[in-house]
């Protein structure tokens, strides 16, 4: 089902909205949300606890089995070295992979690698909108947003962001919550 007129180029001479399937939009290119990404910070301090956590382990790994049984068991630490150089390429994919979208009516969040999920939380359904900070994000600089609504199974949240971000981001979705949700 189309509504209006298009010319041969396919846009309406109007400059109104396009009907296609029920779906409306302007005629020109499609609105497509302005997608942030997280700050680096978040990738060092990951990376700076992969290591902190996995170099001691490989050291362990190799000398305990090495001292008290025999050099050739010093082997088991490839396990955790092995680790550790796995994971440091996945956490930069993980962190590429979150960003948030502040639509007009509600908020987009999408992560994930190989099972990507994108959340989209209505300004009007958030009841409670949280910014946290534990001791190691609070060294790094960063602090993380929590987004709580109605159904507990639909809470979101976006780590790893700049405080002043973080503040604006609560801010703004509380002031667009209370907005939306005068309404019903």
């Amino acid at each position: 089902m189309e509504t209006g007129t298009m010319d041969d180029a396919g846009h309406d001479p109007e400059g109104g909205a396009i009907e296609r399937g029920g779906v409306t939009g302007s005629a020109g290119p499609r609105d497509e949300p302005v997608w942030s990404g997280l700050p680096r910070g978040l990738l060092r301090m990951r990376r700076l606890l992969l290591v902190v956590w996995l170099v001691p382990l490989t050291v362990a790994a190799a000398l305990v089995p090495g001292l008290l049984a025999a050099p050739g068991w010093a082997v088991s630490a490839l396990l955790p070295l092995g680790l550790l150089l796995w994971a440091w390429p996945m956490l930069g994919r993980n962190w590429r992979s979150w960003r948030y979208a502040e639509r007009a009516d509600d908020l987009l969040i999408s992560r994930g690698v190989l099972w990507r999920q994108e959340t989209v939380v209505p300004y009007g359904r958030m009841q409670l909108v949280e910014v946290t900070s534990g001791p190691v994000e609070r060294h790094f600089g960063l602090a993380g947003v929590q987004l709580h609504t109605a159904a507990a199974a639909t809470d979101a949240r976006i780590p790893g962001l700049d405080p002043a971000e973080a503040e604006r981001l609560r801010d703004r979705l509380t002031e667009l919550g209370e907005a939306r949700s005068a309404g019903l």
